[in-house]
C-alpha cells in the first residue's frame, strides 16, 4: 500500500529564482527539516539521507525529466521506495507557485504508524514553507543549474511503479529507540481506539452506558460440622451361654445341673 502527498506553496520570487534554488539539491538540508544530506552523483543521479520521526531512510534517485523553470521529476532506484515531481508555475508579478507531488511506500511498524498520523504530509508542508522563507529572505538563489534532462519526454508525475527497482530494498531503514517506543505507543493507542470504534459500530457498549464492575465471587459460608452418631453397641453372649451370664462364670450352681 502506498501513500500520495500533494502540497503547494506560493513564493514571492520570480519563477527562475525559485527553480534555480531548487536545482541546488545539496542545499536541501538548509530548509528541509527531515533531510540530512543530498549528494549529487551526476546530472541525473542523487543520493538522499533523511530522518523523519526518528526513522532514518536512505535512497538513490534518478531524475527522469528536468525542464528549466518548469519541472523536476524523479524516481528512486534503490533504498526507500518513492517517486514524484516538483512543478513551478509563473504567476506573474514576481510570484511563483511551487507544487509538490510525492508517492511513497511506508515500511515497518513505525513508518506505518507515522503514515497513519500524517507525519510525512505534515513534514512536506513545513518543508515547502521553509523553502518559501529561505528564498524570500535571500531574494536570490544560492546557485543554478540551467541544464535539462530528457526535456520533452512528457514523463509527467512519476509514481511508485516508476521506482520498481527500489521495491523490497527495505530502504536501509534505521530506527532509534525513542522512535520505536513512540511508534509502539501510538500503535497501541490506535488499536485501543479501533476496538472502541468497532464496539460502537457493532452495537457494543454505548458511550454513555454505565460502567459494569467486574464480577466478583461471593465468599462461601464456613461448612457446618457433620455429626455422625454411633450406633449403640449390643453385647452378644457367646453361644451356649445364658444371657446375663458369661462363659465360665460361677453362679453357684452345679455345672452338671445345667446340662
Amino acid at each position: 500500500m502506498t501513500t500520495k502527498v500533494e502540497q503547494s506553496v506560493l513564493v514571492n520570487v520570480p519563477v527562475s529564482v525559485a527553480y534555480n534554488q531548487w536545482t541546488q539539491f545539496e542545499d536541501f538540508p538548509r530548509f528541509m527539516g527531515g533531510v540530512k544530506s543530498v549528494t549529487q552523483l551526476g546530472d541525473d543521479r542523487l543520493r538522499w539521507v533523511a530522518e523523519i520521526a526518528g526513522v532514518k531512510r536512505e535512497w538513490e534517485a534518478r531524475i527522469l525529466e528536468q525542464v528549466r523553470d518548469t519541472t523536476v521529476a524523479w524516481a528512486a532506484t534503490e533504498g526507500a521506495t518513492n517517486a514524484g515531481a516538483v512543478t513551478f508555475e509563473d504567476l506573474g508579478g514576481g510570484q511563483t507557485s511551487v507544487y509538490l507531488s510525492l508517492e511513497y511506500a511506508p515500511e515497518g511498524l513505525v513508518e506505518k504508524v507515522g503514515d497513519a498520523l500524517g507525519v510525512v504530509e505534515n513534514r512536506a508542508a513545513k518543508d515547502l514553507e521553509r523553502f518559501k522563507a529561505f528564498i524570500e529572505d535571500e531574494g536570490y538563489a544560492t546557485g543554478a543549474w540551467r541544464g535539462e534532462v530528457n526535456a520533452g519526454a512528457g514523463v509527467g508525475t512519476p509514481g511508485v511503479e516508476d521506482a520498481a527497482a527500489s521495491e523490497g530494498d527495505k530502504g536501509r531503514a534505521g530506527f532509534s529507540g525513542k522512535a520505536v517506543a513512540a511508534g509502539l505507543g501510538a500503535a497501541a493507542a490506535g488499536a485501543a481506539a479501533a476496538v472502541v470504534g468497532a464496539a460502537k459500530a457493532g452495537g457494543g457498549r454505548d458511550e454513555g452506558a454505565a460502567e459494569v464492575p467486574p464480577a466478583t465471587a461471593e465468599p462461601l459460608p464456613p461448612a457446618e460440622p457433620v455429626v455422625v452418631e454411633a450406633e449403640p453397641v449390643v453385647d452378644v453372649p457367646p453361644a451356649g451361654t445364658t444371657p446375663g451370664t458369661a462363659a465360665g462364670t460361677d453362679d453357684g450352681t452345679d455345672p452338671a445341673a445345667r446340662i
